[in-house]
């Protein structure tokens, strides 16, 4: 297992709900330890193994539920 931690920009989080919605579609995710969902700072820090998933599956599975993922 090689965990990895991941800093995503994400726009158009604008309530709770769109936190609960990208931290809930994150942690489906096999391998995705822990999302960590900041509204203020609009980004989501993600602990992953590395050997299972990767940052663009994360960023895909974001823009997926409707939001805008900032690079």
């Amino acid at each position: 297992m090689k965990m990895q931690t991941e800093i995503i920009k994400v726009n158009g989080m604008t309530c709770m709900g769109c936190v609960n919605s990208v931290k809930n579609v994150l942690e489906k995710i096999p391998g995705v330890s822990s999302a960590d969902v900041s509204l203020e700072q609009k980004q989501v820090t993600v602990a992953y193994d590395a050997m299972t998933t990767h940052a663009d599956q994360l960023k895909n599975a974001i823009k997926e539920a409707g939001f805008e993922v900032i690079s």
